[in-house]
């Protein structure tokens, strides 16, 4: 398959609709949307990451109409840049969670009933049973937003009805979509591909800040790098798989050094895992980072690993948007971002020997996929937040033509 064929297969839309949506002149929406959400902003996260750049296209549409943006753990004090006409937020946080959703429940209703959207866009499947109920009961259509692992597997036959009796659903890789579709009995004819972005002006290489390399003991050493929650719950990411991997590594790259951001109750037993392989001084726990600091630190790296089950992957395209060769799993959704391996390495996730090889080949360098300027050049082509907002208007129009 060439790259032209690739993209064509990622971003369009199955099913019929396809080639009427993808030509452009699909009507406007008539009619207001409402968005409900988890959270966008009390927690960094992938999806949450995802549902801003959502927000950031949505207010690039040529002609967005008001949306009303329900969020069920966010309050009013969280900050928010995307709080301007025609988007308008509803802070629901509570204290106690059953007060919370007796909120979203009281004041999603009584919005449905007096504004009767043109569509109702759900955004998690745990927010489906309160989303469908509402909107069979008041005759509305709605679109359900998929990201992974949370319909990989078969729902509940409750949420596998309201997910088959959604009008659309929303899926941000090809793999997420074929999965759910298979586990739920959808009708993938009613999937659009929304897939994630990255921003290009904001992920951008540059040198090493020689204060951090001070500060995380990496001067003249070979990084690799993780950005990863470090939950007990989340060992899918394989840091433990890459601590595997570090002996083989160092034997041929001596001054390879494992730099892991992020935070978790599964920090000491990946400590503990690099004591007892002898490896300890190689892996660096950086932490918690900030948004804002990400890039300084995806500049520390000579390559980015995550041998994972991602349902897309943000943190591939962030790597790759700085120059930085990435490795992925092989049976997930970061099939998108890598373009089926063309832009970096894919490999079993569970194995610390495939991971060690696919390793010493990105710190060679020898690669075409280590060329930082056209990784960059490739990722932003197809996952740029352009691209996103063209996605995201084609999905928009189908509410026109549904």
């Amino acid at each position: 398959m060439d790259s032209t064929t690739h993209l064509a297969a990622v971003h369009a839309p199955a099913g019929h609709r396809s080639a009427e949506l993808s030509s452009g002149s699909a009507p406007g929406i008539q009619g207001p949307l409402v968005f409900v959400f988890l959270e966008i902003f009390a927690w960094e996260g992938g999806i949450q990451s995802y549902v801003k750049d959502i927000l950031a296209a949505y207010l690039e549409q040529p002609h967005p109409v008001p949306a009303d943006i329900f969020l069920l753990r966010d309050g009013s004090d969280c900050p928010n840049p995307y709080d301007c006409f025609p988007l308008r937020f509803h802070y629901l946080a509570s204290a106690s969670p059953a007060l919370g959703r007796a909120r979203l429940v009281a004041a999603l209703m009584r919005h449905l009933i007096l504004h009767r959207p043109r569509q109702v866009v759900c955004g998690h499947v745990l927010l489906l049973p309160l989303v469908s109920t509402l909107c069979r009961w008041l005759r509305l259509p709605y679109t359900v937003m998929i990201y992974g692992k949370e319909v990989w597997e078969p729902l509940p036959e409750r949420e596998q009805r309201a997910l088959r009796q959604a009008n659309w659903i929303w899926a941000n890789s090809r793999y997420s979509r074929d999965r759910a579709c298979t586990a739920n009995g959808l009708d993938p004819a009613r999937t659009f591909m929304v897939p994630c972005a990255v921003d290009g002006d904001r992920f951008n290489p540059g040198p090493a800040d020689p204060a951090l390399v001070a500060t995380y003991g990496l001067t003249d050493c070979r990084v690799l790098m993780t950005v990863a929650r470090l939950w007990s719950g989340d060992i899918y990411k394989g840091v433990d798989v890459t601590i595997r991997a570090l002996p083989t590594i160092a034997a041929a790259v001596p001054t390879v050094k494992y730099l892991v951001i992020g935070r978790g109750d599964d920090q000491p037993r990946l400590a503990a895992l690099a004591e007892a392989l002898g490896v300890s001084d190689r892996v660096v726990f950086a932490g918690f980072v900030p948004t804002e600091a990400l890039v300084a630190h995806y500049r520390l790296a000579d390559a980015y690993v995550m041998p994972s089950q991602e349902g897309f992957g943000i943190v591939y395209l962030e790597a790759m948007a700085c120059g930085i060769p990435v490795l992925s799993g092989d049976q997930d959704g970061s099939a998108d971002p890598l373009q089926d391996g063309r832009l970096g390495w894919r490999v079993p996730h569970r194995d610390p020997a495939a991971v060690a090889a696919a390793c010493i080949e990105m710190l060679g360098g020898r690669d075409p996929r280590c060329q930082g300027a056209w990784l960059r050049q490739e990722a932003l082509a197809a996952f740029g937040t352009s691209a996103l907002a063209g996605h995201l208007e084609q999905a928009l129009a189908s509410y026109s033509v549904a």
